[in-house]
């Protein structure tokens, strides 16, 4: 309950690029969830909110989350959503085309099923917003980054603000007093630097395509190879983007296996090369940005791994783990656990977390924070 006695359940939207979550936070805590690890169809949207509303007649929903994954320079914080905003959004999907068109089309028929409650749109890129130029200009013409807003934006803001929290909470010290590098691993995976509370310095940037492999997204390769692939008539640019978004990453690398590393993990077991291949450039990539991303700290207080496979795929951590013996860290000297806590060892020089992601949570937190002033969700 807020102040006023109003209810504080918060309807949160999470489309993923080849998922969908639904949930219903109230009090802290998840009331109800849906989820399919499928692309949310956009024409179907509707259908998919009225469904899991219908199971909650008997509850008043306060206002309803909607994670942005891209605002471009049109979203820099939690903001209700309007119908200006709504028309400018349209204008930028190309930024996160796998992301904003879904996320878009489940915020109209949210809008449309529930329009008397606030809808508050909370980017993924609202955490790395302060960035210093340093990490978040390019080395590219003035006129083209004052035309075309040309800048590092970062994402998975969601996930490294309640990883944070969650971390500061583990070690017994406040946020604003650590100095942390996190690691979203999963469908979309990127490394962030954090002092001070503030994002220092991220390996995604002006789009989620940036950085560390994925499943199946390339991440960052060099401009000058795609450029020749764009020459000579060998690719379209719709054919270079399907392939860089949608069979590249841990898929490509595997030869078409599997882009899950639960899948690549069994198969590097049974001596499947290609899956090993796979393995072993994402965990070098990953190790490498984390390696880069504590350039920016003044010490390593600790490292921390979210998302699904930072929590759950103990075998890669450990690989990440063992190129950083550099930095301190050694490799995990346990697997997988049931809570948030340290999977390194007793006394680590360097503490290795684990946090389970709650992006559900973090934006029902930041929903009511916009709307009433930060409080739990």
């Amino acid at each position: 309950m807020n102040g006023q006695g109003e209810s504080t359940a918060v309807l949160t939207v999470n489309a993923g690029s080849s998922s969908l979550r639904l949930d219903l936070v109230d009090g802290g805590c998840v009331v109800d969830s849906a989820h399919a690890e499928r692309a949310v169809d956009p024409a179907a949207a509707r259908d998919e909110v009225s469904e899991f509303l219908g199971r909650h007649l008997d509850r008043d929903v306060a206002a309803v989350a909607h994670r942005l994954v891209h605002g471009g320079d049109l979203v820099h914080a939690p903001t209700v959503a309007d119908d200006e905003i709504v028309r400018a959004l349209r204008g930028i999907t190309d930024l996160a085309p796998l992301h904003l068109p879904p996320a878009l089309a489940l915020l109209e028929a949210a809008r449309e099923l529930l329009p008397a409650v606030p809808h508050v749109l909370c980017p993924d890129t609202a955490f790395h917003a302060g960035l210093p130029d340093a990490a978040a200009v390019y080395a590219l013409p003035g006129q083209w980054r004052e035309r075309w807003g040309l800048r590092r934006y970062g994402f998975h803001g969601l996930s490294y603000a309640w990883a944070l929290d969650r971390a500061a909470e583990l070690l017994g010290r406040p946020a604003a007093e650590l100095d942390l590098v996190l690691a979203h691993l999963g469908g979309g995976s990127s490394v962030c630097a954090v002092s001070g509370g503030r994002s220092l310095d991220t390996s995604m940037g002006f789009t989620p395509l940036d950085g560390v492999p994925m499943s199946k997204r390339s991440g960052g390769v060099d401009p000058g190879m795609l450029l020749w692939l764009l020459e000579e008539g060998r690719l379209t640019p719709d054919e270079l983007r399907e392939g860089l978004e949608r069979r590249s990453g841990l898929l490509g690398l595997s030869g078409g296996r599997s882009g899950d590393t639960r899948d690549l993990v069994a198969a590097e077991r049974d001596g499947d090369e290609q899956a090993a291949l796979a393995l072993a450039v994402f965990c070098h990539r990953v190790s490498r940005e984390i390696a880069a991303a504590a350039t920016s700290l003044g010490r390593l207080d600790a490292l921390v791994f979210t998302g699904e496979i930072g929590w759950d795929q103990p075998e890669v951590r450990e690989a990440i783990c063992r190129r950083l013996r550099l930095l301190g860290v050694e490799p995990p000297a346990r697997g997988n656990r049931d809570d948030d806590g340290p999977v390194s060892g007793t006394g680590a020089a360097v503490p290795v977390l684990v946090v389970e992601v709650h992006e559900e949570l973090q934006l029902a937190r930041e929903c009511l924070g916009e709307l009433y002033g930060p409080k739990d969700p």
